[in-house]
């Protein structure tokens, strides 16, 4: 049965600046209290000790791996934690060397020692992590988890990752690939955008998807507006400068505002040529990916690491291509981006640990691509080639970022992400699908092989590529 992954699925609202090695593991840490919970034995806690394998070990310190747990065990969500809390919050966990469990109850927590590194990778997932609670009169409670990419999190019992595994799913039309969801829209003579918004109906009210889809709009529209309101040096040790900051001052010049609404406004009244295009693409991209890296607030789409992408598109579409673009625009981009992402992840990966970066940045390329194909007034047929279009030029893209550190070259590559969607999409919308050589589907399953032949080291492991060809000192 066909894997039901709604629009919520795959945009999620969370803190950088990594969905699998930051939002994944948070995740898994809130599981594992809920577990806790359930065996009502959160008072027997005397102690927690985390184990990370694989990727998650490798590069976990650069991921901030280790603080996602921290705030995890210790209750909090990402989705609505006060950013400007977390560094006060780990920082009390660090110098008291205790953790309020849940909330709950004080237990000794120990940073440096009660959170292990183990380099070894565990043969499910190459992001694992294994929780033990130790309780009273030498009891254990273990639980192990695996984030699979996209903050998406799974337990250790599903025996293999591209196993499609029984789920009851209501959608009335479910999709388990491109070509299921060309024939939906051919035969109901219905958009992309219009098969996705039946099959959310069926789970949650229009009211709730409207405002749902409006809050992860206005989350980007908030990453991007900070990103580019924001000076400094990236954290981390690589030094890294800023650069969203001086490329929006050099473009958008002595323009006033008070909100991100109104810096849109603004944005839209500035003088555009194809150089300007270029620029402001980029400086959305950049600053949705610094924030991300600055542990900001940003949405998974499908991952943090390729945060800005989608983002950076759809206010391209919005500041350049349709000043009348509204709400009905917004979700319209959005639906159709999450359900490409959902194919590439049912048929493929979203994990840079399991397929390198063309898991994520191509994947996002792909999600942006076919969704300014649609609002360009393109068909079922040929959003999904834009899709195609897009992977196409990302095949084989390798995950090395320097230091484990989602900096160099993740943020520049957001930027390559989008140009690459909005040159997709046009590429699409000028060729007749009935010329097309290579259906996404196939793209889908030559990214996988792909994958599965690439070596390890350039899988988020910080050993191959550019993260040893360039060290720190080199930065």
């Amino acid at each position: 049965m066909e894997e039901c992954i709604s629009v919520f699925d795959m945009l999620k609202i969370g803190v950088g600046p990594s969905s699998s090695h930051t939002l994944g593991p948070w995740r898994a840490a809130e599981r594992f209290l809920s577990e806790l919970r359930a065996e009502k034995i959160v008072p027997k806690v005397t102690r927690i000790q985390v184990d990370l394998y694989g990727s998650l070990s490798l590069t976990g310190k650069g991921h901030a791996t280790d603080l996602a747990i921290m705030l995890g065990l210790s209750g909090q969500d990402p989705e609505y934690i006060p950013v400007q809390n977390i560094a006060g919050i780990v920082e009390t966990i660090k110098s008291k060397k205790e953790i309020i469990l849940g909330n709950e109850i004080n237990i000794p927590f120990d940073f440096l020692n009660d959170i292990i590194f183990n380099k070894n990778f565990l043969p499910f997932h190459a992001n694992g992590l294994t929780f033990i609670a130790f309780l009273e009169n030498s009891k254990e409670y273990v639980a192990t988890f695996y984030s699979i990419g996209g903050g998406f999190v799974v337990k250790e019992e599903r025996i293999n990752a591209k196993k499609k595994i029984a789920i009851k799913c209501a959608f009335p039309y479910p999709i388990n690939n491109a070509a299921e969801l060309l024939n939906y829209a051919v035969r109901e003579n219905k958009k992309i955008s219009e098969i996705v918004f039946e099959n959310e109906k069926s789970m949650r009210s229009e009211t709730e998807i409207h405002h749902e889809l409006m809050r992860i709009w206005n989350t980007m529209l908030e990453s991007m507006y900070i990103g580019c309101h924001s000076e400094g040096i990236l954290p981390g040790g690589l030094n890294v400068r800023r650069r969203a900051f001086d490329m929006h001052q050099n473009l958008i010049g002595l323009a006033h505002y008070d909100s991100p609404k109104t810096w849109l406004e603004e944005i839209r009244k500035t003088e555009v040529k194809f150089r300007q295009i270029l620029k402001w693409v980029s400086c959305f991209a950049l600053a949705v990916n610094e924030v991300n890296a600055a542990l900001g607030r940003v949405v998974t789409a499908p991952t943090n690491g390729s945060a800005g992408v989608i983002p950076a598109v759809l206010m391209y579409y919005a500041v350049i291509e349709n000043h009348e673009a509204g709400q009905k625009e917004i979700k319209q981009f959005l639906m159709v981006a999450s359900e490409i992402g959902s194919v590439f992840k049912k048929g493929s990966t979203i994990s840079a640990a399991m397929g390198g970066c063309q898991a994520e940045i191509g994947v996002s390329s792909a999600m942006a691509a076919a969704a300014l194909c649609e609002l360009m007034g393109g068909t079922p047929a040929q959003v999904l080639m834009a899709a195609e279009i897009a992977m196409e030029h990302h095949l084989g893209l390798t995950c090395d970022p320097i230091g484990g550190l989602v900096q160099i070259p993740c943020i520049e590559r957001n930027t390559m992400g989008a140009i690459k969607a909005i040159n997709a999409a046009e590429l699409a919308l000028e060729t007749n699908p009935k010329n097309a050589k290579v259906p996404l589907d196939k793209v889908v399953d030559t990214m996988w092989q792909t994958a599965k032949d690439m070596n390890n080291k350039y899988k988020e492991t910080s050993e191959g590529g550019l993260a040893i060809a360039v060290n720190m000192a080199d930065c």
